[in-house]
């Protein structure tokens, strides 16, 4: 899989040159992206800020971080409940 080409600051920056009156087909050309891209993009961070894309990934991060914690509890609790149901 490519790796992103694109960091969210210069994504967000990118949509506020078409927010401008650019046309995207030139936006897309200048900058090397499909219009599928663009469009993706504006679906995504559209209306956002910098800031507000910083914060998106942090809090992306913390959830990936806490799901992780719920699936191993979860394992954790199913193996213990397995240990108790047998009989000694």
């Amino acid at each position: 899989m490519k790796g992103k080409r694109h960091s969210a600051e210069q994504i967000i920056r990118i949509l506020r040159e078409a927010e401008g009156g650019l046309a995207v087909s030139t936006l897309c050309v200048k900058h090397n992206i499909s219009e599928q891209t663009f469009y993706r993009w504006r679906s995504k961070y559209g209306g956002m800020t910098v800031e507000d894309s910083r914060r998106l990934k942090q809090m992306e991060e913390e959830n990936r971080r806490l799901k992780g914690l719920v699936a191993d509890l979860s394992l954790e609790n199913q193996i213990l409940k397995e240990v108790n149901a047998k009989k000694w």
